[in-house]
């Protein structure tokens, strides 16, 4: 594609923005019945916003969910120790929630602007940050320009692009230069990645690893650790997290196989906590006993299944087990962050279908602590053995935890790439009074 096209391409793209713009109430409203917006604060999506602008430096994160969010809280830090205000937008309430939990008065939190014309302008016009900086692989075409217009350096960390994306925006190459070239650095996690990003148009482009591997593990609430655990006994349990539709079904029929020669618990955590209801249904017609964490119930010793359908509490779920399978791996495709399991203690099994993190797998295996599975007896026998090899399952989470320490340094190769933009903002800031004013 020429890139005379690109711009009629990219100017359709907005223009069609500003046409929908009188719908997008309805959109958000429905989005709001389902759970998948705050109500309450649903004009944030306009980009009005709900708290003050604070006086100095400021800048703009966004990071789209709870993975994204989980992997910039260092960086955010970092920033705070040099005085530096931050501006976070997420796109989900699970990621709001997670952060009021994790950060709370460290950032100013709003819901991310659609990407269109009247919202971010309004967003960006209020906020007037001084640098943008993105995590990981979203693109919003509008944002950008209105970015650029305004001068306002952008810059892309822990940036990743999948098989699937990098193929998409390889068949539109004059779009994706005039993308990927208004970036002021892209700090990627991966050589693959970095040259991805290169071929599209990005420059400069260094590479950092993956900051997920230099976050604290979940923290939990260790009263409710104690009682689980005190209601689990010594029976065995192993779990499924970050499960996707037709992974607990799996998950379900891993226990009904193992249960009589084992009488374990099994632990599952969706991905999507909203899907409790539908996921118990499921459960229950299939003649299994289902403890919920949303709704306080116990584990008896007749219990097949603890749903984990609460939000921010991975760290609960993985302190009560040490053998985790990773979602989004076996009937989706795109993989989950195993790097908490491995951090906390556990054994780690996956499908094959983990694109979007397949470094961090390459470096688990490589050194024992993951082990891929085909289907679901597979993956049945992998859990077996697990359960009844103390030898085998503490040589795996001994590995996982060796390749974490392994992948830790890329927030210190971050903060260095970012030093051109930051260092000036924080001798600002230290300038700068205290008073906050808008």
């Amino acid at each position: 594609m020429s890139k005379g096209l690109a711009r009629i391409a990219l100017t359709g793209y907005r223009v069609v923005g500003v046409l929908a713009y009188p719908l997008t109430g309805g959109y958000l409203t429905y989005r709001a019945f389902k759970g998948k917006e705050d109500r309450q604060r649903r004009l944030e999506r306009f980009g009005y916003a709900s708290q003050p602008r604070p006086f100095g430096p400021l800048v703009w994160m966004h990071a789209a969910s709870v993975g994204e969010t989980l992997a910039v809280i260092p960086l955010i830090r970092e920033f705070g120790r040099r005085g530096i205000h931050i501006l976070l937008t997420t796109g989900t309430v699970t990621s709001a929630a997670l952060v009021e939990n994790r950060l709370g008065n460290e950032v100013i939190h709003q819901y991310v602007p659609l990407d269109v014309k009247f919202a971010i302008k309004r967003f960006i016009r209020y906020w007037r940050p001084d640098v943008a900086i993105t995590a990981e692989s979203e693109i919003w075409p509008t944002t950008i320009a209105e970015l650029t217009r305004r001068h306002i350096p952008q810059i892309r960390v822990n940036a990743r692009i999948s098989d699937r994306s990098f193929d998409r925006w390889k068949g539109f190459g004059g779009i994706a230069e005039q993308l990927f070239g208004k970036m002021a650095l892209v700090v990627a996690r991966s050589d693959v990645d970095a040259e991805r990003f290169r071929d599209l148009g990005a420059w400069p482009v260094t590479v950092s690893g993956n900051l997920k591997g230099d976050t604290d593990p979940p923290p939990a609430d260790q009263s409710a650790v104690d009682a689980y655990l005190a209601q689990i006994g010594n029976r065995k349990t192993w779990a499924a997290i970050c499960t996707f539709d037709g992974e607990e079904t799996a998950a379900a029929t891993v226990h009904k196989a193992l249960k009589p020669r084992n009488g374990q618990l099994t632990i599952i955590v969706p991905r999507h906590p909203e899907r409790g209801d539908e996921i118990e249904a499921g459960l229950v017609e299939q003649g299994l006993k289902v403890a919920r964490r949303s709704r306080g119930d116990v584990i008896t010793p007749d219990t097949d299944i603890f749903l984990g359908d609460s939000i921010g509490e991975m760290g609960l779920y993985l302190r009560l087990t040490e053998v985790s399978f990773v979602g989004r791996s076996l009937t989706a495709e795109g993989g989950q962050n195993p790097i908490e399991s491995a951090m906390l203690g556990c054994a780690i099994l996956s499908g094959s279908n983990v694109q979007n993190f397949r470094e961090t797998y390459q470096q688990l295996i490589r050194k024992g602590g993951a082990r891929m599975i085909r289907d679901t007896e597979m993956l049945a026998k992998a859990v077996h053995y697990l359960l009844n090899n103390d030898i085998a399952r503490r040589n795996m989470i001994d590995a996982g935890q060796e390749a974490i320490q392994d992948m830790r340094g890329a927030l210190s190769a971050t903060v260095k790439a970012l030093e051109p933009y930051i260092n000036p903002l924080a001798v600002s800031a230290a300038l700068q009074p205290k008073t906050a004013a808008q």
